[in-house]
């Protein structure tokens, strides 16, 4: 199988599913909304959060301004691992891309500082990070609006005597990735947010271990780390050598990127093919190029050392849930790499057939990928979500497929909305932009509220998919339908 850019793929407006994708980031908003509020049908929600601590659970005794920051996806907790982990996304789109975002530039910057100013909350205290707000279990047995809940809003740190350098890094990655973005516009709050990324980064050094450890009760299954936490540190040290240019980071991934346990992953967990990406157009570590090869001659069909697999209509898949998140993330690793190719004048071997890939390879598999989930596949369905004339109706999000306040003002307690999640009604507000899960590896999608491993959106989805549909606004010869 051979994939290619083919007649199927033109015709989608890029630029019209750049601005929804960015503007999926304001529906997922917790705490005060601010005037410029785009998603009107969502309110104020989560305004006390930081109030609410307990001993023996959150390692902090005290209250803490954790008021703003992300939903990760359709509930109302707010995960602190994938929330920075989608920051660094959304950041490193900015970076690579942002001269081709025109003048969605500007909402993806706002769309960084919405989380970068949560992260900093998050790690306002000296000597602890808090990692989550929310109690999963009474959260996820409700189906309630945002704005109504009324569920627990514990809120969970780690410290020294209960480390999370996962969650730690993945932050200090955040925030410095974040202050490249803005030392272009606002040199000050950029200064700000690197000494931040250091502080943090060094905490996370000093005091190593799992967050799963201390908090795993309140953090697995949901976003338990899998992969350990060494990637995450190296992950940390490229983004702060990008930032500053010091000889520390350098020496430091030099130093550990031996333990990096794999070179084809990459998400909110596993961070090992984005490093090697992202050092290599550093120029730094000669292992990169070799392990970003790799990673390349393991996602493309034709290389000899193919270790995912294909739908018939030519979607990547990875073992796990919300499948999309695989394609995107890879989608915007090929990106960033082919542009790194490019300037160095360099091929991929994957030997056999596969000898010499070339830079324009690497963007049509992306165009491929991202041409799929726009609509180019065996059901003409796109899975953003108010993006084409066929999309998902009924995904599983609580704020979506519940009446906004503007229709029904009535309180909507935890089992209250339980007659809309069974409903075989549409959504009444239409969550323009998300990325839900996905389709099975037959192509197929049921559109059903409770098959949440494929109708759930999640900002890990959506983050790096800002990047991909950056490039390809201004890098496609295809006009909009």
């Amino acid at each position: 199988m051979l994939l290619t850019v083919t007649e199927r793929s033109r015709g989608h407006d890029y630029g019209d599913a750049l601005s929804k994708s960015i503007l999926f980031f304001e529906a997922q908003r917790s705490g005060k909304l601010p005037p410029t509020q785009r998603v009107t049908w969502r309110k104020d929600s989560a305004v006390h959060d930081g109030d609410q601590f307990q001993e023996g659970v959150s390692h902090l005794y005290r209250k803490v301004d954790l008021v703003g920051g992300y939903y990760d996806a359709g509930d109302n907790v707010k995960f602190n691992f994938p929330m920075a982990f989608s920051t660094s996304m959304l950041a490193w789109s900015v970076i690579q891309f942002g001269s081709s975002m025109g003048a969605e530039r500007k909402h993806a910057l706002e769309a960084i500082r919405w989380g970068a100013e949560y992260l900093m909350k998050a790690t306002s205290v000296p000597g602890y990070v808090v990692v989550q707000v929310g109690d999963p279990y009474s959260d996820h047995n409700c189906w309630q609006r945002p704005e109504d809940m009324d569920t627990s809003r514990t809120f969970y740190a780690v410290s020294k005597e209960y480390p999370g350098s996962e969650v730690s890094a993945e932050i200090a990655a955040a925030l410095a990735a974040s202050s490249i973005v803005f030392k272009r516009y606002q040199l000050a709050y950029s200064a700000r947010l690197l000494r931040r990324a250091r502080m943090v980064f060094e905490f996370a050094d000093k005091y190593r271990g799992s967050y799963n450890d201390g908090l795993g009760h309140w953090v697995c299954p949901f976003y338990c780390d899998y992969s350990g936490y060494q990637d995450e540190l190296v992950w940390g040290a490229a983004w702060l050598f990008k930032a500053t240019k010091n000889s520390y980071y350098r020496k430091y991934i030099d130093e550990n990127i031996h333990n990096l346990k794999t070179f084809a992953e990459f998400g909110w967990d596993s961070k090992d093919a984005g490093i090697n990406v992202l050092l290599s157009t550093l120029m730094i570590n000669n292992s990169s190029n070799s392990n970003a090869d790799k990673f390349i001659c393991s996602v493309l069909p034709e290389s000899p050392s193919l270790s995912v697999s294909y739908s018939p209509g030519e979607l990547m898949f990875k073992q796990g849930g919300s499948n999309l998140q695989h394609a995107t993330a890879f989608s915007f690793l090929f990106l960033v790499y082919a542009d790194y190719l490019n300037k160095v004048n360099r091929h991929v071997d994957c030997g056999g057939k596969a000898s010499a890939i070339s830079p324009t390879r690497l963007i049509q598999f992306a165009r491929s990928q991202v041409d799929y989930i726009l609509g180019s596949n065996p059901l003409k369905m796109s899975y953003m979500v108010g993006y084409g004339e066929k999309y998902p109706k009924r995904i599983h999000h609580r704020a979506s497929s519940l009446p906004s306040i503007d229709m029904q003002r009535g309180h909507i307690d935890c089992k209250g909305g339980s007659s809309y999640f069974q409903s075989q009604n549409p959504n009444p507000n239409v969550l323009l932009g998300a990325l839900v899960g996905g389709p099975d590896i037959n192509d197929q999608y049921a559109d059903s509220r409770s098959d949440f491993v494929h109708s759930e959106p999640t900002t890990y989805i959506n983050a790096p998919f800002v990047g991909a549909l950056a490039y390809f606004k201004s890098h496609s010869s295809s006009k909009p339908n």
